[in-house]
């Protein structure tokens, strides 16, 4: 999420795409959310504005799993990349950081530049 604040073109499209793509979506976990927007003020703000853009909330489910992990940006996370009936394969971790999510459960899409 901070990487599309700070210009990066591969975050960047993917929110265009989710904005202007039927079919398309992007899902932002509430805790990761607070994360970005600590290490980036207005973050939240600004990405919660955007029509491609799905806020995930803390429901009791993900506050168990969150529960169970070391930070609840990465536990809120993981579980919201987990299959549901609404996603039966799961959501794509987009992400600048790749190595934080190795050994996990995860499909990860790596936006390094």
């Amino acid at each position: 999420m901070t990487a599309a604040g700070q210009g990066n073109v591969l975050a960047s499209r993917l929110i265009h795409r989710a904005h202007a793509e039927p079919g398309w979506f992007l899902y932002v976990p509430a805790c990761a959310l607070v994360e970005a927007d600590r290490t980036r003020p207005g973050t939240a703000e600004h990405l919660a504005s955007l029509p491609g853009v799905t806020v995930l909330e803390l429901d009791l489910p993900a506050a168990l799993a969150i529960a169970q992990q070391q930070t609840w940006a990465t536990a809120h996370s993981q579980y919201a990349a987990q299959p549901t009936a609404d996603r039966p394969d799961g959501a794509v971790i987009a992400t600048t950081a790749p190595h934080r999510w190795a050994g996990q459960p995860v499909r990860v899409l790596d936006l390094t530049p």
